[in-house]
């Protein structure tokens, strides 16, 4: 599989354009379907009762040379507004998750889990109000969508985020799941949204990691025990009209 790294690269190889992750391999999903006896977990969504949850698609992840840069975001940028669009016109709601934290927020993160220099700079870059806090440019945020701060890495966690209140008082019960990483942030906020009871989807091919083999071994396990996994076609047909 080809692996993406953090190794320097020239200007060319950077704005090289990258190639979606590949899909889940036949054999997983085949094995998660005999294991429930059907295909998918959720096979039809209520627009009226679902959000499409956007996590940490900001300039710090997106932006080239950005201290957390995740090159392959940048491929699932197309998936991610078309999915927005589509709720939007379904009557869903789209919400686009910040990351933000500050040293006095999460020592222990920041002291023992992150080098000195990498550190300094990811709270510089995320902190709110910093310039590359901001969610990217190229995503199409709309009035009316809800854009919610977390301080660690699931935006499910108790106390991380005001998010499951909001969407409990919205009287949302599903959750689609897109944006990066796929196996840190996006993974933890689905797991814990299955854990407290929302039903919970993760868009393969609009989540992103550093690596193809990250990005399937946390779709891979999601699926086989927290939730279903989807494609961005599959579920512009669960939200369009019917009838």
């Amino acid at each position: 599989m080809r692996r993406l790294t953090d190794t320097p690269r020239n200007e060319a190889t950077m704005t090289e354009p990258l190639p979606l992750h590949p899909l889940l391999p036949e054999a997983v999903t085949k094995a998660a379907a005999e294991r429930r006896g059907r295909p998918h977990v959720f096979p039809d969504i209520d627009p009226a009762t679902s959000a499409l949850v956007v996590i940490d698609l900001q300039r710090a992840f997106m932006d080239e040379g950005a201290p957390s840069e995740v090159r392959q975001a940048r491929t699932i940028v197309p998936n991610v507004n078309r999915l927005a669009a589509a709720m939007r016109a379904a009557g869903g709601r789209v919400v686009w998750i910040r990351a933000t934290f500050d040293e006095a927020g999460w020592p222990i993160f920041f002291d023992n889990l992150v080098n000195p220099a990498l550190s300094g700079r990811i709270l510089d870059a995320l902190q709110e109000g910093a310039e590359l806090h901001a969610l990217y440019s190229g995503l199409d945020v709309r009035k009316g969508d809800m854009i919610v701060n977390k301080y660690r890495l699931s935006a499910f966690l108790p106390g991380a985020s005001n998010l499951p209140i909001l969407l409990r008082t919205a009287g949302i019960d599903t959750i689609l799941i897109a944006g990066c990483m796929t196996n840190v942030c996006c993974d933890s906020s689905a797991r814990d949204a299955a854990m407290t009871d929302f039903r919970t989807i993760m868009v393969e091919d609009a989540n992103a990691a550093r690596t193809d083999e990250a990005h399937i071994a946390a779709l891979t396990t999601f699926l086989q025990a927290f939730g279903d996994v989807r494609r961005t076609d599959d579920v512009l047909a669960m939200l369009a009209p019917k009838g």
